[in-house]
Formats: C-alpha cells, structure tokens, sequence
C-alpha cells in the first residue's frame, strides 16, 4: 500500500495502492502512520508521491456507498485526521504530484508545504460540485491560502480540473517537471529548505502556518456531521451513483 525510501534526511511517502491509489481507509491511516514512523525516526522532510501518471484518484467512492451513515463518517473522519497529520506537520512536506490529482488526491497536496506537478495533459482540481459534495470551509481555506480567494472561489463553485500548466499559472502548483522527474525535483526543493539554518526556518515555518495549524489541530471540532449530512443528500447520492455505474462499466 506504500513504498517508503530514505533519500539521507528526507523521507519519501509513495502511495501504492492500484489501480489508481484511491484513499480507503486502510491507505489513510497508512499514510498517517508512515509520516508518525518517519518523524520518530528523525526525518528532516518528507515527499508524498503517487504512481506515474497518477498521484491519487481521490476518495474511493465504491466502497463509501457500500457503508452506512456510521460508516460514512468514520471515513470522513479518518481523511480529515490525513489532512490533519500533514498540515500540522512539524517539518516540511512536498507533494510529488506524479500525475493526475482529482478531489481527496488534491486536497491532501494542499496542506503540504509545496507541490511539483508533472507536466502534460494532466489535472488536477477540487471537482466535489461535479460529484454532488459540497467542500466543507476547513478545505476551502486551505486553498484560498494557496490560490487567493477569488481564484479559489471560482475553482472551487465550478469543481474546475485543470491543467498543470494552468496549476502553475495560478499558483495551485508550485514547478512542473517531466514526469520522471517529478519526486527528483521535490527532493531539489527539500534539500534547498534543509540547507537553510533550521531554528529560523522551522520557527518562521511554523509562524507562517498558524492560521492553518489553529484550524486543523482539532479534528473533532470541524463540521464533519455537517459535511455528512450533506453526503447523504439525494441528489448527491444519485450523483455518485451515476458515477460507480460510469466506473464499472469501464471495468
């Protein structure tokens, strides 16, 4: 489900779960895990990267309609606690975005520190409004910290997928490398940061994220009973039913 390697002080979270690295709960809480385990054992950085051509699909739908409203929750819950780990991260994060990046896949590169996208014919996009979700204020602010808020309010009414260049362009990405390149030049970037004196980095770091790290640091207190009410609307689920009947009969 994950491939770990140490590059000296960085460790790289790879996510590996075929076909197309959908978040379940086991690979959430392995994730989580990994970046516990990472941060024991001293790492100065950390990379989260996908499969080439794919970072992550996003939520695993299928197995979310499979489950009641206990259910659905404990899901949410557990994603929310991922977003959690990586924004209150005490050293940084980039995300190797190795691929196409649709909703739970891009939203987890938002609370990293910086993003490397892949070049191409690849997108990436909060696109919940096209399946029916509504995206709860706790996600949209990590956005609007990354775009502004006028450009993420237009992403985000529209659930807009776009380009790597047009990521760049407004600031959703950081760089774009070819596709193999990628993780190398995530771990460019972290060794650059690693290189600075680290007590003023990390404090000023730390200074910079408040605003996001004040909002994440309780889980519990965000709207999750909200955000699954809102799951369970009609025309959200019909939504997503359409959308498994599209996935299946691609099977």
């Amino acid at each position: 489900m994950l491939n770990l390697t140490t590059h000296d002080a960085i460790t790289e979270i790879n996510m590996a779960r075929p076909p197309v690295n959908a978040l379940n709960v086991d690979l959430l809480r392995a994730v989580r895990d990994a970046v516990d385990d990472a941060l024991n054992a001293g790492t100065r950085g950390i990379v989260l990267s996908g499969a080439q051509g794919l970072f992550s699909a996003g939520v695993d739908v299928p197995a979310l309609l499979g489950r009641d409203r206990a259910g659905v929750r404990e899901y949410w819950r557990e994603f929310f606690l991922t977003c959690s780990k990586l924004a209150l991260s005490p050293v940084p994060v980039v995300a190797s975005i190795t691929g196409h990046s649709p909703a739970g896949g891009a939203v987890l590169s938002l609370f990293c520190d910086y993003r490397v996208m892949a070049e191409g014919p690849f997108r990436i996009g909060l696109n919940e409004v096209q399946v029916g979700l509504v995206v709860p204020e706790c996600i949209q602010m990590a956005l609007r910290r990354v775009v502004g808020a006028y450009r993420a309010e237009r992403l985000l009414v529209a659930g807009a997928m776009i380009e790597s260049s047009q990521a760049l362009a407004c600031g959703f990405v950081d760089e774009l490398a070819g596709l193999e390149q990628v993780t190398t030049r995530a771990l460019h970037w972290m060794n650059g940061l690693l290189a600075l004196p680290s007590h003023a980095m990390l404090n000023t770091r730390a200074l910079a994220r408040a605003d996001l790290i004040a909002v994440w640091s309780d889980v519990d207190a965000l709207p999750i009973d909200q955000f699954v009410d809102a799951y369970f609307h009609p025309e959200t689920q019909a939504v997503l039913q359409q959308l498994v009947a599209r996935l299946k009969k691609k099977d």
